[in-house]
């Protein structure tokens, strides 16, 4: 089954912005990542991770009717208190075994080498619509 493992960041968290940090710390975080990625292959459990641009980049799209331009607008906006920093898509056993490479990739190093706990949310990437419908 594919599961999507999708890293968040929340403002109200005591989490600080990778920005904010010492360079030599965002080097291993992100050298932890890459290290991820290839543990993840290396386990056959790899389909596809990708990082996302700040939010501040983002923008929001709305139809605004038949033949009529879309609604861009930026977003999200600065009241937003959470946001998808990048995502995984593993192809594994179980959800218990999506859970536990989730757990890996919480644990990440933040500042100081101390381990980030970034919340994780894990979804099953669904194949076809739920039975019954």
């Amino acid at each position: 089954m594919k599961y999507m493992l999708l890293m968040q960041f929340s403002a109200q968290s005591d989490l600080q912005p990778m920005d904010t940090w010492p360079a030599e710390d965002v080097k291993a975080h992100i050298e932890f990542m890459h290290t991820t990625n290839d543990r993840f292959v290396e386990s056959g459990e790899f389909v596809d991770a990708q990082g996302l641009a700040s939010p501040e980049q983002a923008r929001i799209v709305r139809a605004a009717g038949e033949g009529v331009a879309p609604v861009v607008t930026d977003g999200p906006y600065p009241e937003t208190k959470e946001f998808l920093v990048g995502y995984w898509i593993v192809d594994c056993e179980s959800m218990e075994r999506a859970i536990e490479l989730a757990a890996y990739v919480s644990a990440a190093p933040g500042p100081g080498g101390r381990p980030f706990n970034m919340p994780i949310e894990v979804r099953q990437v669904m194949s076809a619509a739920p039975e019954g419908m």
